[in-house]
């Protein structure tokens, strides 16, 4: 399998939100800022690449029977990791994601690739899979947090850019998003748990929509093409 099949699939065919349906707790539960996404997106896509690659390199020495035992062990380091690093150098994400940090250990997304990919392929392909399901992943994540504060909050860039943000001298998370729409227009109901299940039910029908479309047209073309071989 070669890197731009494998970037397809993690992003559009096979994204592991929007059609596989994994992770979609964690999805729906932190993307309420362009900070909360990004940093839970880059945290997913390093431990799902790491862990692949150790999977991948032990999967043949490693008894069938305790193989999940064996991904959770391999997957709880690396969060570890992570979480003990983002609370040194990123505190403030670290408070803000607080309790799914943690939870990426029974992430499904990446005991999902573990069980179904990296335990039956080499470290290179695994490591590929890990990066292109990492950013079809955190694709949605910011899609999804744009779409909740730009239309719950009416801001942009939470934590990141506007008043207080880094580029103004303040602190990394301390930024309040750059405001676009005026205090009334915004509908505060995505900001809340309800807001992520609507805005991740418009993308997945979305999603589905359109490969659904393209797997039709796809199909059609074929059935014309032997047409017109036949004649």
């Amino acid at each position: 399998m070669d890197f731009k099949t494998q970037f397809k699939e993690g992003l559009i065919t096979n994204n592991p939100v929007l059609v596989q349906l994994l992770g979609l707790c964690s999805t729906m539960a932190i993307t309420t800022s362009f900070f909360n996404g990004i940093g839970m997106g880059i945290a997913v896509t390093i431990i799902l690449t790491l862990s692949n690659i150790i999977i991948a390199a032990i999967r043949n020495i490693v008894p069938d029977k305790i193989r999940i035992a064996m991904f959770i062990v391999v997957i709880a380091g690396f969060v570890t990791m992570v979480d003990l690093l983002l609370q040194a150098f990123v505190p403030a994400l670290s408070e803000s994601l607080g309790v799914f940090i943690p939870l990426i250990v029974v992430n499904c997304i990446i005991l999902g690739r573990a069980e179904s990919f990296s335990y039956k392929n080499g470290v290179a392909a695994s490591a590929i899979d890990g990066i292109c399901q990492g950013i079809g992943y955190t694709v949605v994540l910011l899609v999804m947090c744009v779409i909740r504060e730009f239309l719950g909050a009416g801001t942009f860039g939470g934590g990141i850019l506007g008043p207080g943000g880094i580029f103004e001298g303040g602190a990394l998370g301390a930024g309040k998003g750059i405001a676009i729409l005026p205090e009334q227009y915004p509908m505060k109901l995505l900001t809340l748990p309800v807001g992520g299940f609507i805005v991740l039910a418009v993308l997945i029908a979305a999603m589905q929509w359109a490969l659904e479309r393209a797997k039709r047209k796809a199909e059609e073309a074929a059935k014309t093409e032997k047409e017109a071989a036949k004649a």
